[in-house]
C-alpha cells in the first residue's frame, strides 16, 4: 500500500504540523468559516440541476469486485439516507430507479434512517423488477441477538423481499461495541442465524468516529475466528489528514480481501462549508473521483435530486485513476483546513451519532422510545 499525504498520525500531527496548517491557510487566503452543527439534510447551495450534467454518450458504469464475495458491485453507490429526504415518494422512486436504469446496482440503506422511511421507500422503488437488479445492502443498531434478530426481520418486510444481499452492524463507534456484538447473546449470532436461514447472504459492519475502532472490531473478529465481507468507513479528501480511516483501515481489509465501502465522499455535505469547495478551488466531482481512486469496492454518495445523482453518475462514468501527482495537489488543498477534523464532525462530534442520541436502537427494535 502506497505511503498517502497526511501519514503522520494524529497526535504528532497536531502538535507538529497546526502552525504549518495555519500559515498554508493563510498563505492561501482562506479564512475558517464554522463547521455545520447538524447533519445537512439538504441540497447543498449550487447543487446541479439535472440538465447542467451532460453525461457522455454510450458510456458503462465501471464495476468491482465486492471483496471475497464473488459479486460484482457498481463503483458508485446510491446512499440510502437521502433517498429519504426526497420530497415525496415518486420523488424518491424517480432518484432509486434513474440511478439502476443507468447502471447503479449497489443500494445502502438502515433501518433507522429516517425513522424507517428510507428503507420503506426505497422497498417501494424496487418493486416492478427493480429489486432482481440491485445489490442490496442496509444496517442495523441492534446489539443483543434479540433486538438485532428483530430488526432483520422489519427490513425485510419494509423492503417487501425475501432477503437481502448485506446486512451491516451500524455506528460501530464505541471501543466497546466489538466485545458487545460477538458476546454471548450478541448481534453477530443474529445475523449468522439469519444468514443460515437465508434472510441475508453477507455480513458487514460499519462505524465513522474512529480507524481504532474498525481495527479493533476486526481484531475481535479475528479472535472469534469470524470474517466479515464488508467494513465501510469514511474515505475522502480530508480523512488522510486526521484521524484516517484510508491510512489506517483500508491496508488491512486490502490485506484480508473484505471489500471496502467508502462513503462520505463529500463529508455528508459538511465539506460545501470548507475554503477548497467554496471557493471552488476542488469541485464535488474531484472528490468523488478521489474517493474512487482509493481501493474501494464502491463509493457510496447521497442522492436527494436528480440533479446530484447525475453529479455522481457523470463522475462515475468519466472515472479514470487519479495518479500520485494529482491526489497530492488535492490533499495539499484540504490539509491547511482538515488537521484537526473540523469538517469531519462525524468524527469529532456527537452530531452524526444516532444510536447515542438513541441509545434504546441498540437494545430494542423500536424506533421510538417505549
Amino acid at each position: 500500500m502506497r505511503q498517502q499525504a497526511g501519514q503522520t498520525g494524529r497526535r504528532e500531527f497536531i502538535a507538529a504540523g497546526a502552525g504549518a496548517a495555519a500559515a498554508a491557510a493563510a498563505a492561501l487566503g482562506w479564512r475558517r468559516p464554522a463547521a455545520a452543527a447538524e447533519v445537512p439534510k439538504k441540497p447543498q447551495p449550487g447543487a446541479p440541476r439535472p440538465e447542467d450534467v451532460k453525461l457522455p454518450a454510450g458510456a458503462k458504469m465501471p464495476m468491482r469486485k465486492l471483496g471475497s464475495t464473488g459479486v460484482e458491485v457498481s463503483l458508485l453507490g446510491l446512499g440510502g439516507f437521502h433517498v429519504g429526504l426526497a420530497p415525496d415518494q415518486k420523488a424518491a422512486t424517480r432518484i432509486v430507479r434513474t440511478a439502476v436504469d443507468h447502471g447503479v446496482t449497489f443500494m445502502d440503506n438502515c433501518w433507522d434512517y429516517n425513522d424507517g422511511k428510507s428503507q420503506v421507500w426505497m422497498g417501494q422503488a424496487l418493486r416492478d423488477g427493480y429489486r432482481q437488479r440491485v445489490f442490496l445492502m442496509t444496517k442495523i443498531d441492534g446489539r443483543t441477538k434479540k433486538s438485532a434478530a428483530e430488526q432483520i426481520d422489519q427490513c425485510l418486510r419494509a423492503f417487501q423481499t425475501d432477503v437481502i444481499d448485506l446486512v451491516q452492524i451500524h455506528e460501530v463507534i464505541r471501543l466497546s461495541d466489538p466485545a458487545r456484538v460477538f458476546g454471548p447473546d450478541g448481534a453477530v449470532e443474529a445475523l449468522v442465524a439469519a444468514r443460515q436461514a437465508g434472510k441475508l447472504r453477507f455480513i458487514g459492519f460499519t462505524g465513522h468516529k474512529s480507524p481504532e475502532i474498525h481495527l479493533e472490531m476486526l481484531a475481535t473478529a479475528d479472535a472469534h475466528k469470524f470474517a466479515f465481507d464488508t467494513v465501510q468507513m469514511p474515505v475522502n479528501v480530508m480523512d488522510a489528514h486526521y484521524d484516517s480511516f484510508t491510512n489506517k483501515v483500508l491496508p488491512q481489509l486490502a490485506h484480508r480481501k473484505i471489500g471496502a465501502l467508502g462513503m462520505k465522499p463529500l463529508g455528508s455535505g459538511l465539506f460545501f462549508k470548507s475554503a477548497p469547495l467554496a471557493e471552488r478551488a476542488i469541485t464535488p466531482t474531484q472528490c468523488l473521483q478521489f474517493a474512487m481512486s482509493e481501493p474501494t469496492s464502491v463509493v457510496i454518495t447521497g442522492c436527494d435530486t436528480l440533479g446530484v445523482l447525475m453529479q455522481g453518475l457523470d463522475a462515475a462514468y468519466r472515472f479514470q485513476p487519479l495518479g500520485e501527482g494529482d491526489r497530492h495537489a488535492l490533499l495539499a488543498k484540504t490539509m491547511p483546513v482538515a488537521a484537526h477534523g473540523e469538517f469531519e464532525k462525524y468524527k469529532t462530534s456527537s452530531t452524526f451519532d444516532g444510536t447515542a442520541q438513541h441509545p434504546w436502537w441498540l437494545d430494542t427494535a423500536s424506533l421510538k422510545k417505549a
